[in-house]
């Protein structure tokens, strides 16, 4: 299969200092906001987390977001699992969206810390039931010989907790990363993308610069 020749040209739209919100976070809230009114095919709040752990080698997975605000950008995963004991050793991580359909990505470098359990509380019990279940049922990144195994565990979930709140495991939680780097990537013709990275001094200013594509 010769793939050498697939390519598009970039031609929806440009992406100029002058037309930039403040700060990253109202940046990424009008994108975000973008990907969601376009519909685009993919899913609008997935992510690549990207985690190096204490041996040194990268690993990827694609997870949701599900809050953001000022402090940073939230994702929920089983506290056992090989990303969160990466960041363990490692809490540097990167995110990245990309959301193709428009011709953007944005790119997020920071650190990632545990949630409280207040917080990971109140978003548990707002998924829905057999999600619950299944937090309980799978030990994420550990090997199991079927499917049909998984699957006996969850039926097992479902029995023992036939009535009233699943409480949250204790090996389940979430994670904040607080930005101190966002790039905003913009296709443009003739591969002269656009890329306008914030930056955030020690003060917690914010300063913008753009990059060669």
């Amino acid at each position: 299969m010769d793939i050498s020749q697939e390519r598009r040209e970039y031609l929806r739209a440009g992406l100029s200092e002058e037309h930039l919100h403040n700060t990253p976070i109202e940046q990424f809230r009008h994108w975000l906001k973008d990907a969601i009114d376009t519909e685009i095919s993919t899913d609008p709040t997935a992510m690549c987390l990207s985690t190096v752990g204490a041996d040194g080698r990268p690993s990827q997975r694609i997870v949701l977001l599900k809050q953001f605000d000022e402090k940073g950008f939230v994702f929920y995963t089983n506290l056992e699992s090989k990303k969160a004991k990466q960041i363990a050793e490692n809490p540097n991580v990167c995110l990245h969206f990309g959301w193709l359909p428009l011709e953007r990505q944005v790119i997020i470098n920071g650190t990632a810390s545990k949630l409280s359990v207040a917080e990971a509380t109140k978003y548990f019990l707002s998924r829905p039931r057999d999600s619950q279940l299944a937090a309980w049922a799978s030990q994420q990144s550990q090997k199991v010989s079927s499917r049909q195994l998984l699957e006996q565990a969850f039926s097992q979930m479902k029995q023992k907790f036939t009535k009233g709140d699943i409480p949250l495991p204790s090996f389940w939680g979430g994670f904040r990363v607080v930005p101190e780097q966002v790039e905003f990537w913009q296709g443009r013709a003739n591969r002269l993308h656009d890329r306008l990275v914030y930056s955030q001094s020690e003060a917690g200013e914010w300063s913008i610069e753009r990059l060669q594509p």
